[in-house]
C-alpha cells in the first residue's frame, strides 16, 4: 500500500474556512461590516496577508463584497455565489447538500443532457458509441462504489463532449464535486445495479440513434430523482 503525504492546511485557507462558517452558520449576516484588515489579523493571530487574500478569495466565491474607502461587507451568497459557493457550502454540511440545490443540479442536468442528445445522437459514430458503452460496462463490474461514479461520471462527460458543443462538457466539468456527491447517495441508497441499469438504458437509446426516446428517458430518470421513486434527498 502506497501512503501519501499529509498536508496541514494553510493559515489562509484556515481563515477562509472560518469565515465561510460563520456566514453559513449566520452568526455573520447578509450586511454585516466586517472589522479592519488590521483588527481581524490581530484578532485571528494571523498576518494581514493572510487577511487580505483570504478575503480576495471569499469576495470570488460570493461570500464577501469589498467596498473602496467603506469596508468589507457580508455578501448574500445566493447572488453573489459561483460553483466555489456550493462546494463550501457541501463542505460546511459534512459533504452534504441542501434540498434546493440537489433538485437545481437535477433541472440543470435535464438542460445539458437534452441539448446534448439533440447534438449527438444523429449523427454519433460506431466508434463512439462503442466508447460509450465501455463506460457503462465498467460501471456494471465495479467493485465499489467510487469506480462506479467515476465510471458513471466518464460516460456522461464522454457524451457531452461527442455533442460537439464545446460549453456542456465545460460546465459538466465544473460540477464534478457535487455530481459525484449525488451518484454517491444515489447509490447508497439504491445501489450500483440500479446506476448501471439507468446508465445502459441511456445507453440504448443512444445505440439505436433514438433521440426523442433518449431525451424522454432522461428527463424521466432526472425527474424520479427530483420527485420520484429515486429521491436523494438527505430528509426524505
Amino acid at each position: 500500500m502506497e501512503f501519501q503525504k499529509i498536508s496541514s492546511p494553510s493559515l489562509r485557507d484556515l481563515f477562509i474556512e472560518q469565515l465561510e462558517h460563520l456566514i453559513l452558520s449566520g452568526k455573520l449576516q447578509v450586511g454585516e461590516k466586517l472589522p479592519p484588515e488590521r483588527q481581524l489579523a490581530e484578532m485571528m493571530q494571523v498576518s494581514r496577508a493572510v487577511v487580505n487574500s483570504g478575503i480576495s478569495e471569499l469576495e470570488k466565491k460570493g461570500f464577501l463584497t469589498v467596498k473602496p474607502r467603506s469596508g468589507t461587507y457580508v455578501a448574500d451568497f445566493r447572488r453573489k455565489g459561483t460553483l466555489d459557493t456550493l462546494i463550501a457550502i457541501m463542505n460546511y454540511n459534512g459533504g452534504r447538500m441542501r434540498d434546493q440545490e440537489i433538485r437545481s443540479i437535477f433541472e440543470v442536468r435535464i438542460a445539458l443532457d437534452t441539448l446534448a442528445a439533440q447534438l449527438a445522437i444523429d449523427t454519433i459514430s460506431d466508434k463512439n458509441i462503442q466508447r460509450l458503452l465501455e463506460f457503462v460496462n465498467q460501471i456494471r463490474d465495479a467493485q465499489d462504489v467510487t469506480t462506479a461514479i467515476e465510471a458513471a461520471y466518464e460516460f456522461q462527460h464522454e457524451f457531452a463532449l461527442i455533442s460537439g458543443n464545446t460549453l456542456i462538457p465545460l460546465i459538466f466539468q465544473s460540477f464534478r464535486a457535487p455530481i459525484f456527491n449525488m451518484w454517491e447517495r444515489y447509490c447508497e441508497l439504491y445501489g450500483i445495479e440500479e446506476l448501471y441499469r439507468s446508465n445502459y438504458k441511456t445507453w440504448t437509446y443512444i445505440r439505436d440513434r433514438d433521440t426523442q426516446g433518449a431525451i424522454a428517458w432522461v428527463q424521466k430518470s432526472m425527474q424520479d430523482c427530483i420527485d420520484g421513486k429515486y429521491q436523494i434527498y438527505y430528509e426524505l
